[in-house]
């Protein structure tokens, strides 16, 4: 498994995502946005994070453009969450997609969310060939929600 990681700055930390994760807790998906909540794996307390949801054919899932993060971890060990939007609260388990499975993941993520996210996948972006895609996949974990725990 890669160790790739982008961590947020400051400005992301303390405006960006507190001001997502605000409008979310309060009903205003922002492109797709949601609150994930994970349980941590060493502390067992609630973690919580926001996050893009794509929905592809029917089946949803959470990317993680900046790499091998804590809630990636935490949901790893797991198995699943909660994904907050206002009031409504959806249970899931989680699965790892595979990285050979990635690409076409990828790719609707980065042509969704490039405007927000591009910078952490180090030049490739929708547009890019497959092969670039697939080079990137360990770096960014995948997982596939299925709600109604």
């Amino acid at each position: 498994m890669s160790a790739h990681v982008k961590k947020p700055g400051w400005f992301t930390v303390n405006v960006l995502n507190r001001t997502v994760a605000w409008l979310t807790r309060r009903g205003f998906s922002v492109w797709g946005s949601r609150v994930l909540a994970v349980r941590g794996r060493k502390s067992g307390q609630w973690r919580t994070t926001p996050v893009n949801l794509l929905t592809i054919d029917g089946r949803h899932y959470l990317v993680a453009p900046r790499g091998h993060v804590q809630w990636t971890h935490n949901m790893r060990a797991a198995g699943g969450g909660e994904l907050h939007l206002g009031k409504k609260v959806d249970a899931f388990t989680a699965t790892e997609i595979a990285d050979d499975d990635k690409a076409p993941l990828l790719r609707a993520y980065l042509k969704r969310w490039k405007a927000e996210v591009g910078v952490f996948f180090n030049g490739v972006g929708p547009d890019s060939p497959e092969a670039d895609l697939r080079r990137i996949a360990p770096d960014h974990p995948v997982f596939e929600v299925t709600f109604g725990n």
